[in-house]
């Protein structure tokens, strides 16, 4: 929202798409691939798509690379936000938020349930504002990307959903 107008036009964002698997590779990521065209096919444009292990320090770097980048608005994030040993997306991720979207993993598990009953409590959705750029951090079945693009985040990326959404915010970045 400009000065608490909300935008009349459509505003193409940049966003990175990032898969945190320690088995998917570019033939078999269909979450990743799906973040991919729901994002083009909306209008945004693709910075970058990347596969990471489920690896604490690698995956922090890459995401802070990518939050440094003056180009990217939005970072996608699937995979690794469950409770196994390997699911390291929470503990990665969370330090480099400058403040967290709580109301992302609320209604991410409250429309989960509808799909897949009390296992969503096994959800760690999260997401969080860093350097003016948005990082939606979902599980990494595809059916949970779908919810989460569809239900919730495309609405946030699009300038005209009123009464807001976070396009304003991420236009801010390098200018604060």
């Amino acid at each position: 929202m400009a000065g608490n107008k909300p935008m009349q036009d459509f505003v193409a964002l940049t966003a990175a798409v990032v898969t945190v698997s320690d088995t998917r590779s570019e033939e078999n990521d269909s979450s990743g691939q799906f973040l991919r065209e729901a994002l083009t096919a909306t209008g945004h444009r693709l910075h970058s798509k990347h596969i990471c292990r489920d690896d604490i320090y690698r995956l922090r770097a890459l995401v802070a690379g990518l939050i440094a980048e003056p180009a990217v608005h939005v970072i996608l994030v699937t995979g690794g936000t469950g409770f196994t040993k390997r699911d390291n997306t929470v503990a990665a991720l969370s330090p480099l938020f400058d403040s967290s979207i709580d109301g992302f993993g609320e209604l991410f598990r409250h429309l989960s349930f509808a799909e897949i009953g009390t296992s969503t409590i096994q959800s760690r959705a999260f997401a969080g504002l860093s350097n003016s750029t948005a990082i939606f951090c979902m599980p990494g079945s595809t059916g949970a990307c779908k919810t989460a693009w569809n239900d919730i985040i495309a609405a946030q990326l699009d300038s005209r959903q009123r009464p807001c959404n976070f396009v304003d915010r991420l236009l801010q970045k390098g200018k604060e």
